[in-house]
């Protein structure tokens, strides 16, 4: 039986599981003093940004909040039934939903941002607000080596209309 070889590098993906777990580990039990899941918040989070007023079709929504599709779709009606979300038909293209925060919704998220920003001070204590903004570069850093399929396809579009830009000045 061959003998098992050690690793030149340490277990990056669950470091981060590990990051994530030890972050999630305050924020879960204010999450479910607010009938939330860690996926609702994730979803409420996003919808509650002001870019994202209008609402997002549901496609989008899934990549940004990092949920499947399946797994948005039955979490978006139990989230319309608590009056959290509301969802429409695309004006663009009625095959397609758009999912929108309700005044409840945005209601909620604003109520747990001042307990969210204080766990984020007590981060910055901790770690020093250097250290936490060196976190987010290098995070941001590795995230940016793979970007998705979406992300590509959009760095192309844009490339590409600035060089039509360019063609018509």
């Amino acid at each position: 039986m061959p003998k098992p070889a050690r690793f030149r590098h340490r277990n990056l993906p669950l470091l981060l599981l590990k990051a994530r777990e030890a972050v999630m580990q305050h924020r879960r039990p204010m999450l479910r003093a607010h009938g939330l899941s860690d996926q609702q918040w994730r979803v409420l989070r996003v919808l509650a940004e002001p870019a994202h007023a209008e609402g997002l079709d549901t496609g989008r929504l899934a990549r940004e909040s990092h949920l499947l599709g399946p797994s948005l779709t039955g979490m978006l009606a139990r989230m319309e039934a608590a009056g959290l979300v509301q969802r429409a038909r695309s004006a663009e293209d009625a095959r397609r939903s758009v999912v929108s925060a309700t005044d409840e919704g945005l209601a909620l998220a604003a109520a747990l941002r001042a307990d969210i920003e204080a766990q984020y001070q007590d981060l910055e204590t901790h770690m020093s607000q250097p250290k936490l903004a060196q976190l987010y570069a290098l995070l941001d850093e590795l995230i940016a080596l793979h970007p998705t399929e979406e992300e590509e396809t959009e760095a192309m579009q844009d490339h590409a209309g600035m060089r039509l830009t360019e063609t018509a000045a």
